[in-house]
């Protein structure tokens, strides 16, 4: 039996937020003499998934928006056809993505069976402890609502007077006259007045649904209608530098959100900031310590902090772990097959750092 005893930890950091892929699933990897007790993996590139949620307003103007005041005393209708788009929220997480030209052996001694646990992407969950890849949960669209003023659905609430009516203010007349018409019979119906009552409250309530449905239509006609859908959108970002200002996408009225290259939208702009540099670990002297031979490489990362804004207004800021502002240090790799207390290790697939190191006590 294998009980995990916790000895100390190296270089913790919080768990990222997220991805921008969801988790496939991870594999386990055994050294054995198949592969000579050598097992190769890569440390990851860091990217940003800067994460876009967008909402996009689409009004349409009834055909007797010209009569709205005139026969219902209405005045906030909408009088023309128009679409906008608005930031609903933005967010910024980081991923890692194999670096192919990073890869690394892992060479172990014969006499164990340590095996790495690697996730979809291929990059370093853990060693000799399971760990499982987190599943990103992703925001999702949402498509807009029907408009009772597409298709054909509204001439259902449309009466003889306006199909007879010569022009549109006879139309118009004759559908608020239906509007009142059908408001009092609701009336009637709710204060049991009307003529013919309904022998149960299921058949009420339907009388009392279709009613409103009708009113809903032909109001619509002077008012108007507004529907909203949401669309999540997602941009690739590879930090490098300290860099100011850079575009990363537009948002524009018409297209919504768009490339940094379309010019039909304003710009949201990125700033980002190194605050820390990972360093090598040092001795007691101040002195940096060797690479132990065949050491199992990992990344000691920095950080930065990184920003959106548009129009002058900050969308989102973070400060995020990046393997390309850090270091590379290896661990000695016979710590792994200690048959008495072998190490593990726990890592940080978006940066290739330790989040948990410890040994594993071995009962008899």
């Amino acid at each position: 039996m294998i009980r995990k005893n916790l000895q100390y930890v190296l270089l913790a950091v919080a768990m990222l937020s997220g991805s921008s892929a969801v988790a496939q699933e991870s594999q386990k990897m055994t050294a054995n003499k198949l592969n000579d007790y050598g097992l190769i993996y890569s440390l990851p590139v860091t990217h940003f998934n800067i994460e876009v949620e967008a909402v996009r307003t689409i009004k349409k103007a009834g055909p007797y928006f010209k009569y709205a005041k005139k026969y219902l005393g209405v005045t906030d209708i909408i009088k023309s056809n128009t679409q906008s788009w608005d930031v609903l929220g933005v967010s910024i997480s980081s991923y890692g993505v194999p670096n192919k030209d990073n890869e690394y052996l892992m060479q172990l001694k014969s006499g164990a069976a340590p095996f790495l646990m690697l996730d979809g992407e291929g990059l370093p969950l853990s060693i000799n402890i399971e760990a499982k890849e987190e599943v990103v949960k992703r925001k999702r669209n949402k498509l807009a609502d029907k408009s009772v003023l597409d298709g054909v659905d509204y001439l259902s609430a449309v009466s003889e007077d306006m199909v007879a009516s010569e022009s549109m203010m006879k139309r118009a007349e004759a559908a608020a006259a239906k509007i009142f018409e059908l408001r009092e019979s609701r009336n009637d119906l709710v204060s049991g007045r009307a003529e013919q009552t309904p022998p149960d409250g299921a058949s009420l309530k339907l009388m009392l649904d279709e009613l409103n449905r009708q009113e809903a239509i032909l109001t619509a006609m002077f008012v108007g209608t507004t529907q909203k859908e949401t669309k999540v959108f997602r941009f690739d970002y590879v930090p490098s530098a300290d860099v100011q200002n850079e575009i990363v996408f537009r948002v524009s009225d018409f297209n919504g959100i768009v490339d940094k290259n379309d010019l039909s939208g304003e710009p949201v702009y990125l700033n980002l900031k190194v605050t820390e540099r990972g360093e090598l670990p040092v001795n007691e002297k101040g002195e940096v310590k060797e690479t132990p031979k065949g050491a199992v490489m990992y990344c000691i990362p920095g950080k930065a902090q990184v920003s959106l804004s548009y129009m002058d207004k900050e969308l989102a800021k973070e400060t995020l772990s990046v393997a390309q502002f850090g270091v590379e240090y290896g661990l000695e790799p016979k710590i792994f097959t200690n048959k008495k207390a072998p190490a593990y290790v726990i890592f940080e697939p978006e940066t290739g750092g330790i989040k948990e190191i410890g040994t594993l006590e071995v009962e008899n």
